[in-house]
């Protein structure tokens, strides 16, 4: 079931992305007007410290890794990535506040 809130984001105000990341700072997902909202979306990851998973980092930080806030992708595979930033997706204002 969807929530609410994505009822219908194609009637929704659009903002750049400056604005669009403010929201993300907020604890808000945001998407882009032509993404497939129901699948993709960022969301703010906040810095922390996560158990460590792989050999590598087992040998580096034992027990805990610190990590610095990222920007992270729910994709239309149903997973998540770490995302970055394009040109065009910085400069577009077709960024909706879910």
């Amino acid at each position: 079931m969807v929530s609410p809130e994505y009822e219908n984001p194609t009637e929704t105000e659009l903002y750049d992305f400056s604005t669009a990341l403010d929201g993300l700072k907020d604890g808000k997902k945001i998407t882009r007007q032509w993404w497939n909202w129901k699948k993709m979306y960022l969301y703010l990851v906040p810095a922390a410290n996560y158990p460590a998973e792989t050999e590598i980092a087992k040998q580096e930080f034992w027990e805990l890794v610190p990590y610095n806030a990222y920007i992270a992708m729910k994709n239309a595979q149903w997973s998540i990535c770490m995302w970055s930033a394009s040109n065009s997706d910085l400069l577009e204002s077709d960024w909706i506040i879910l």
